[in-house]
């Protein structure tokens, strides 16, 4: 993990209905961050995001579902 992330609480949407684990998870806990990885593998990788720009995707997003 990302010396960055260390102390990100992570968290699954509550929309989530996948109990298999193929889901994303957010941590939004951080100053100036928002961090999400993929829930299989919790010690991969991250994407960090401004929280600006993820306000911005997630708009996005709930537009086109």
């Amino acid at each position: 993990m990302a010396d960055g992330l260390v102390g990100a609480r992570w968290r699954k949407s509550t929309r989530s209905g996948d109990n298999n684990g193929n889901c994303v998870e957010v941590a939004g806990n951080l100053p100036n961050i928002v961090a999400v990885r993929d829930s299989k593998d919790p010690g991969g990788p991250s994407l960090t995001f401004s929280p600006e720009a993820w306000t911005s995707f997630i708009r996005a997003a709930s537009r086109t579902s």
